[in-house]
């Protein structure tokens, strides 16, 4: 090339605007944008096909972004790069930092080898508000609790910083690399299941801050209460944005930040709002400082817990086929949308743990291969939390009711008669509970028990108390 350029390595920050990175890059000149798919670093932690199949249409919008300059290659960060450095004659190479403990493990590595080979080497902060190890409690040592957490650490330390504008020059170089392309990555599922999927998202940037301005104009008002009801709108469903980076936490944060400062938003539904990305943040400090959070529990007396091991019912509650239908709407959503309401995600969580009583890896796996957002550090948080296993946990003895949970969020069965339409004519009496209906209720309905919807699969009062007595077995072994 006629004069050398920054290499800027895209990985979790598909965007141009509040990107770090990308801006440092900038400032040194021509930049060459390259993304790298490494399945083999990742290893158990490999992309699930859902995951996947975003990461195909966020490439491709960030390439139209790019003007069709990005360079996307699949293998050994290290060996492209190295050799991508040489071949243009690089002076530096810019990313923005991951928290995965693979990441960090390889990224380390890459850093020293490039650094010694004479290349100037920076990683910046693009996806967290504060940095994993700005927050600590007085003796140095991270939280384990989210409440101290955010409002002790987070809202006392330095706030995050103001949202980046896209380079003013982004001088985009361009370079006759063999390269894999989007296709040669084969992100796309061959099943078709995907199809599903596409009607409800619009990847990419551009995406990204539509999803975020209609939130925050319609939808941020009401938050506090209306989140935890399936039917409304107050989610603001942009988590698959912030993992992919598709929007920064920063733009997210100050979004809130300044409607509420203004205003023009009740304090209490942005404070909320917030606080749930507080949440995120803690999440993946949890991750940093505990790299076996996907895989241990956090509180080890759960080692003892006696798991059954089913695999029949594993599948019902993967198909949305337990015979509870908020259970099984929420898993349908899943499938059909890769996405679910957190409110049905601590429900059907509770539901597999407990009433169920099988591991919480079984849910942390299907949920990383069907989510969109499908996050390490927040799904195995979060599964750790529903199963009282994890850091700040939600108690062992805190058992979702599914029936009295579907009567109180979702009351007029708006959420459920759309996900399981084959028990929508039954009453609102008996929507959560079909097997109560009497017989000339359940035929009226055009419901079968046992055959067009299946009768429950297990008696939540009975499993209850079986995963009571297993829990409290734990405190006394003997």
């Amino acid at each position: 090339m006629a004069h050398p350029v920054s290499l800027y390595w895209f990985r979790q920050d598909l965007r141009l605007a509040d990107n770090p990175a990308l801006c440092a890059a900038a400032a040194k000149g021509a930049v060459l944008p390259v993304y790298i798919l490494d399945d083999d670093h990742a290893g158990i932690d490999k992309m699930g096909s859902a995951s996947r199949w975003w990461l195909h249409h966020s490439l491709a919008a960030l390439n139209r972004s790019l003007d069709g300059k990005l360079v996307i290659l699949r293998g050994d960060p290290a060996t492209h790069l190295a050799a991508l450095a040489t071949q243009t004659g690089a002076t530096s190479l810019h990313w923005n930092r991951c928290y995965e403990p693979w990441r960090i493990a390889r990224d380390q590595i890459i850093k020293a080898d490039l650094t010694a080979q004479g290349l100037e080497v920076t990683s910046h902060n693009g996806s967290l508000l504060w940095e994993p190890w700005d927050i600590a409690k007085a003796d140095g040592t991270p939280y384990r609790v989210f409440t101290p957490y955010y409002r002790k650490g987070c809202l006392t330390a330095a706030p995050p910083r103001q949202p980046l504008p896209v380079p003013a020059e982004l001088d985009l170089a361009s370079y006759d690399y063999d390269a894999a392309g989007l296709d040669g990555l084969s992100l796309l599922p061959d099943i078709g299941w995907d199809d599903m999927l596409v009607p409800h998202w619009n990847i990419g940037e551009a995406g990204a801050l539509a999803r975020l301005a209609d939130f925050i104009d319609n939808d941020l008002e009401g938050y506090k209460d209306g989140r935890n009801f399936p039917a409304l709108p107050n989610v603001s469903r942009l988590s698959p944005y912030l993992h992919w980076g598709e929007v920064s936490p920063n733009r997210v944060w100050y979004a809130a930040k300044d409607r509420m400062d203004a205003g023009l938003v009740n304090d209490r539904d942005a404070d909320h709002f917030l606080s749930e990305l507080g949440w995120r943040e803690f999440s993946y400090a949890l991750l940093y400082y505990f790299p076996d959070l996907p895989r241990k529990n956090l509180q080890p007396r759960f080692d003892r817990f006696p798991w059954k091991d089913d695999d029949r019912a594993l599948r019902c509650w993967q198909r949305g086929q337990t015979g509870y239908p908020i259970v099984d709407a929420a898993m349908r959503q899943l499938w059909q949308t890769g996405y679910m309401h957190n409110r049905l995600r601590m429900i059907v969580g509770s539901f597999l743990v407990k009433n169920l009583r099988l591991h919480w890896h079984h849910g942390e796996a299907w949920f990383w291969d069907c989510l969109v957002d499908a996050d390490l550090a927040n799904n195995s948080a979060s599964w750790q939390w529903i199963a009282g296993c994890g850091a700040d946990a939600a108690p062992y003895f805190r058992i979702f009711n599914p029936i009295t949970q579907g009567l109180k969020f979702d009351p007029e069965g708006r959420f459920v008669r759309h996900y399981v339409p084959e028990i929508a004519a039954l009453p609102d009496a008996y929507l959560f509970s079909p097997w109560d209906a009497p017989q000339e209720v359940l035929a009226g309905a055009g419901v079968a028990l046992g055959t067009s919807y299946p009768r429950p699969m297990v008696d939540v009062k009975a499993s209850r108390e079986d995963a009571l007595a297993a829990f409290a077995a734990l405190k006394d072994p003997t």
